[in-house]
């Protein structure tokens, strides 16, 4: 997360053709702070801010939870049952699951993007 500061000092001059955003721009103090996915906001490896678009993010989340839950399923050939054991969840939550997994592989292989971000 970037916190900004503002303190720009009166006796500063402004500049013809430059707005007052543009000369004032200089005094602003940002601090990066990042957050749970980064320590570094500038450094973060997802393309949209997960405080820009929180919605987004926790849809993205997950969807990447589901995708790590559908590999341990493939993986270790697991029945419907077994998962339901295993993960403790629903029969129904399994089916959700796999649903949501396999429409979101047909939309990304569409659009041309990854399925999802594992954050």
């Amino acid at each position: 997360m970037v916190t900004m500061l503002a303190s720009r000092p009166e006796s500063v001059p402004t500049y013809p053709g430059r707005t007052p955003s543009e000369d004032a721009s200089e005094f602003y103090h940002y601090e990066d702070n990042g957050c749970v996915v980064s320590d570094s906001c500038l450094e973060c490896p997802l393309p949209r801010c997960k405080y820009d678009d929180p919605v987004w993010y926790q849809r993205n989340r997950k969807l990447a939870k589901d995708f790590r839950m559908l590999q341990v399923m493939q993986q270790e050939s697991l029945t419907i049952e077994e998962a339901t054991k295993r993960f403790s969840i629903t029969r129904r939550t399994v089916f959700r699951i796999m649903q949501r997994c396999r429409k979101a592989t047909m939309q990304a292989s569409a659009d041309g993007e990854p399925a999802y971000f594992a954050a």
